[in-house]
């Protein structure tokens, strides 16, 4: 028998004042002291706002009303905004966003890892907030969103769509033309594709009935080249529908150098495939992270916005501290970029990393850049550093999402390193390993990095020293 009192109920509706954002990016309002997570909010806002998911230590609840507007607020300039999941803070401005940013790294490493008086640096602004985007993946989908402004018009397809995706969906897409976050030459790329794909009734592959035809675009671009990747990714092969596609865009958009066909014949949604067809150009784009070239196949991973890229990896060598006599590993290497900038003044530099083709693409890119100082090693990272015979002076992780495995944190923290560098994208995680960390190092100081703006995703730097 369920016997918890709720301070709330199901479905009431309150006025709520914000105080500040979650990480995740909703907003946090208290009945004294019972936490209610907001939808679409900002610091200040006074709202009507509706619950609709309630547990014992908080509540969930949607906005009904904008009674009063917080100070922070500024007109969105996208007219997806609100609806697209792309990005949803483009209406707090950006010197706030930073702030919020800086303090959830805080927050995570106090709440979550127990590391206290730590210092947090602000977090280093991207040199652009807009069109920073060097990849961006928008779906095909025969179930379209429909805004506000269309419902009700005859003249509109359901059927087909391509854009991006509803917060909380996996099959609803909402029909973009023209996304901010991208150059307008990949905007001129969507609204072809789009265009050239209705008028010869080409049908988007359905999630539910898995058939039809397109599945993917996804535009890659080079920041120091300015060339363009376009890959479509279908669902069979026929490339001959697409040919006069790639021939239009290789016509229409100058910087485009490569068209691809990928082909994803699995019901799995995801951009990657079996068969990779070259419609026109060359297989690959090229572009450069400081000195660095490097060759970007449709399948090959590089940091999403390349300027902000250059300046993490400074934060990383700046912290590394390399004098030239130095061994290092580069954990969770993928294709090695960080891995050349440590080799640029290590001794030597060992690259760990799970997955083969990053392996190969990381071998590819030391050779092409002429360092001949990285060894990459494939497999499983905890038994490959249980085995490594050659001991670290400094050592980087860059782990995904997900963070490291308990135990592989449990090892480093018994290594003699120097220095352990600890590269993050989800607060959250790293600051899950830094507590386990701590037994060994100690955290002198986190930079965070504004990889993505407009969002509240962060990147961090962690400094440890050992103890």
């Amino acid at each position: 028998m369920n016997n918890i009192i709720y301070p709330v109920k199901k479905n009431e509706e309150l006025d709520l004042r914000v105080e500040k954002l979650a990480f995740g990016g909703q907003g946090i309002s208290r009945l004294n002291e019972y936490v209610i997570f907001i939808d679409r909010v900002l610091p200040g806002d006074l709202v009507r706002a509706k619950i609709y998911h309630r547990k014992k230590n908080y509540a969930q609840a949607r906005v009904l009303q904008l009674i009063e507007s917080s100070p922070l607020r500024q007109q969105a300039p996208c007219p997806y905004f609100g609806w697209c999941g792309g990005c949803t803070w483009q209406n707090l401005a950006y010197a706030e966003q930073l702030k919020v940013k800086q303090e959830h790294v805080k927050e995570s490493l106090s709440r979550i890892g127990g590391v206290e008086q730590v210092q947090v640096l602000r977090a280093l602004p991207s040199p652009q907030i807009w069109a920073y985007r060097n990849k961006m993946e928008f779906s095909f989908s025969d179930r379209r969103w429909l805004l506000p402004d269309e419902l009700g018009k005859e003249d509109i397809d359901k059927n087909f769509a391509l854009g991006l995706h509803i917060p909380g969906t996996f099959d609803k897409i909402i029909d973009i033309r023209n996304c901010l976050l991208q150059s307008e030459a990949a905007n001129q790329v969507l609204r072809i594709t789009h265009a050239y794909t209705r008028r010869n009734n080409l049908l988007p592959y359905g999630l539910k009935s898995h058939s039809g035809y397109l599945r993917f675009l996804v535009i890659r671009q080079s920041l120091s080249k300015d060339h363009l990747m376009v890959n479509i990714v279908t669902f069979d092969r026929t490339p001959d529908k697409l040919k006069p596609l790639a021939a239009q865009l290789i016509e229409q958009v100058p910087g485009i150098r490569s068209v691809i066909n990928t082909v994803n014949s699995k019901k799995a949604q995801i951009a990657v495939g079996e068969e990779e067809i070259l419609l026109a150009g060359k297989d690959h784009i090229q572009d450069e992270i400081g000195s660095f070239q490097f060759n970007i196949s449709a399948g090959s991973f590089f940091q999403t916005n390349t300027a902000q890229a250059a300046r993490l990896y400074e934060v990383v060598m700046d912290y590394a501290g390399l004098s030239g006599k130095e061994i290092v590993w580069d954990l969770y290497a993928g294709t090695g970029t960080i891995s050349l900038f440590l080799a640029q003044k290590a001794l030597f530099v060992y690259a760990f990393e799970l997955v083969e083709s990053a392996v190969t693409d990381g071998k590819n890119n030391a050779r092409e850049n002429n360092l001949a100082n990285i060894e990459f090693i494939s497999g499983d990272l905890l038994k490959n550093l249980e085995h490594s015979q050659v001991p670290a002076d400094v050592i980087v992780t860059d782990p995904p999402r997900s963070g490291m495995h308990s135990k592989v944190c449990e090892f480093l923290a018994g290594c003699a390193a120097r220095r352990l560098i600890y590269v993050s994208c989800n607060p959250a995680t790293m600051a899950r390993d830094l507590e386990i960390l701590q037994t060994g190092y100690q955290v002198v100081r986190v930079q965070p990095v504004d990889m993505f703006p407009h969002t509240y995703h962060i990147e961090s730097v962690a400094l440890l020293e050992k103890k």
